[in-house]
């Protein structure tokens, strides 16, 4: 299909479909049941830049610009630009040890309920089947259909698959390449490098400031309508129940077409049966039309419409990358109740290795995830918040990139979720004493009497007290964990 028949195709499915391009036909589109009540899912960074395995995802752009380390980490191993570039990796990503099966089975055993790989990073090659980009996976390096596969492989084990399109920085994202002699210089490769815009909005001193300011100077027309077209044809050839967009979409240029984008989205899912949903950062969309992420951080308190957190097992790259740190467990187990006791679910990144292995570190910590939650999870999955989303002295700093380190949390701070006639109190830290909880005080005007306390993965009775100033446990199976433990508080 041409373009020029894809954007008529737009036109004639928001024509006919209960969705129209405008925020008020949007607003009110509800979240997914799947996904308020699956909370877990595995976010999947692989792409090209793991063959180098250096700095980070933005490789791609950090190899090009004199600034970055990874320029001359480049020229020291590859050679330069001009004769290695970017697109020379593709020979390299062969995918030889992936398994799609290998991998959807530690993605259930780690207990995610959705999984999003990248479909395209910022570096413009393609992880799918298109036909809008020669520069793609099925047809150089690997020539296989990796999403395709990974996506029967997780419906074959009941996971929702999902995607994401970070392709909307490509506009300028290689643009460091355009300083120096090097093969996006040479405009030779323009179709894979894109426009690779360089003024003085998108140099590369400027390109923080300016790229953040959703008032400050977009992108064409022309790469708009390219980039519309192909997200609906990513939407309509793999069908994801959700579709996750990266930062930039949120400059005002993207309005009318991130419109059009949701109401052919949606309007394909009512045609499918399915209900999905968008994730996007900042500002990029009202509330209530899509599903709002905040990278690598948190919420202070309650949100009234499900939300998101993006992070990552590692602490200095979303890809792989050969010197990696890696958060514990326990850190981002805390960090997840957290998420979940404020309405919100935990998208986790995964940054697998170049032959299509996930790396053993990542898939200890996967696992550990899984085991706890074999034991926790009726508190975390189908749950929704309480009154208030705990106690103590421990609360997240609100906004994105503040998760790295570990909150410090104590015996004395407490997540709650609700189900089914029972309140979840997660301890945080438990330190084998007498669990107090505060918000549980006793009161003959509140009505919330409590029928029985239950320790998951425990059957010892539970001995508790309560009075006007806290409930008060304090005989109970120790387990000596260093994990968040919970307790059921079943309510009359």
């Amino acid at each position: 299909m041409t373009q020029k028949e894809y954007l008529k195709l737009i036109d004639d499915v928001i024509a006919k479909g209960k969705y129209k391009d405008d925020w008020a036909s949007l607003s009110g589109h509800k979240a997914p049941d799947w996904f308020t009540n699956g909370k877990f899912g595995i976010f999947i960074h692989f792409g090209l830049y793991a063959v180098p395995g250096f700095g980070n995802e933005w490789y791609s752009r950090s190899m090009y610009d004199k600034r970055c380390r990874e320029y001359q980490y480049h020229i020291d191993h590859f050679g330069t630009q001009d004769k290695f570039g970017y697109k020379d990796f593709i020979p390299m990503f062969k995918l030889e040890n992936f398994s799609a099966d290998k991998w959807a089975e530690l993605f259930k055993d780690a207990g995610a309920k959705y999984v999003m790989p990248v479909a395209e990073h910022h570096d413009g090659f393609a992880m799918y089947n298109t036909d809008f980009n020669r520069w793609n996976i099925c047809e150089m390096g690997a020539k296989r259909d990796y999403l395709g596969e990974l996506r029967d492989s997780l419906i074959k084990n009941d996971i929702s698959f999902c995607t994401s399109t970070h392709r909307a920085e490509h506009y300028f994202f290689m643009n460091p390449g355009r300083e120096f002699s090097s093969d996006i210089s040479s405009g030779e490769y323009e179709d894979f490098y894109g426009p690779a815009v360089y003024n003085d909005a998108f140099c590369p001193q400027n390109m923080g400031e300016t790229t953040w300011d959703i008032e400050a100077e977009g992108a064409t027309e022309e790469y708009l309508t390219d980039w519309m077209v192909r997200t609906c044809e990513l939407v309509d050839r793999y069908r994801p129940r959700s579709l996750y967009f990266d930062w930039w979409i949120h400059n005002n240029c993207f309005k009318p077409y991130l419109k059009k984008i949701a109401a052919y989205y949606y309007n394909r899912a009512e045609e499918w049966g399915e209900e999905v949903t968008i994730n996007y950062k900042h500002n990029a969309y009202p509330p209530t039309v899509a599903t709002f992420d905040v990278e690598r951080g948190a919420l202070t308190d309650i949100s009234p419409v499900p939300w998101q957190t993006c992070t990552s097992v590692s602490k200095r790259s979303w890809g792989y990358i050969k010197d990696n740190e890696f958060k514990t467990p326990e850190q981002i187990i805390c960090d997840f109740i957290d998420i979940v006791s404020k309405n919100g679910s935990m998208l986790l990144n995964i940054g697998p290795a170049p032959d299509g292995t996930i790396v053993e570190e990542e898939a200890e910590i996967l696992r550990a995830i899984g085991k706890w939650l074999e034991t926790n999870g009726e508190g975390i999955y189908g749950t929704t918040y309480w009154k208030k989303f705990g106690e103590g002295e421990v609360n997240v700093e609100e906004g994105f990139f503040k998760d790295n380190d570990n909150k410090g949390y104590t015996a004395k701070d407490f997540r709650f979720t609700y189900k089914n006639g029972c309140i979840y109190a997660f301890q945080m830290l438990p330190d084998g004493n007498t669990v107090e909880i505060k918000s549980l005080f006793y009161t003959n005007r509140a009505g919330l009497g409590i029928k029985n306390i239950t320790l998951l993965g425990s059957d010892k009775e539970i001995k508790y007290e309560r009075d006007e100033n806290s409930l008060r446990i304090t005989d109970y199976e120790k387990t000596g964990t260093t994990f968040p433990v919970c307790f059921r508080i079943e309510l009359i």
